[in-house]
């Protein structure tokens, strides 16, 4: 069993609401810069390093890549170092821009009606 959550991209948005988790984008920074979920940092060595001497190990944590596999990986890593609250966003930021257009959609069909 995995010791961190995977969830998807409509889980994501309703923690992001209710627990305002650290959310970290693992992917490069090119694609980082191009465009990432709201208040992400971009995880370089020095963050995660930072992240994982000071930590806040009782606050949640949100990470991403670009299809949920990287980000399965540091979630691991950030459980492995007393993380407790550590949510993978599973299919990644792909996922998220899928959803977030969806949703998109639906809002302006509302609108329409």
């Amino acid at each position: 069993m995995k010791p961190f959550k995977s969830i998807s991209a409509a889980e994501a948005k309703r923690l992001i609401a209710e627990q305002k988790p650290v959310i970290l984008d693992c992917r490069d920074v090119k694609d980082y810069r191009a465009g990432h979920i709201d208040n992400a940092m971009h995880v370089h060595e020095q963050l995660r390093d930072s992240l994982l001497k000071k930590g806040i190990k009782d606050g949640s944590l949100l990470i991403y890549c670009y299809y949920g596999h990287a980000s399965e990986h540091l979630a691991d890593m950030f459980c492995d170092f007393g993380f407790k609250h550590v949510f993978s966003l599973a299919g990644g930021y792909a996922s998220w821009k899928e959803y977030q257009n969806s949703t998109d959609d639906l809002n302006r069909q509302a609108e329409l009606a």
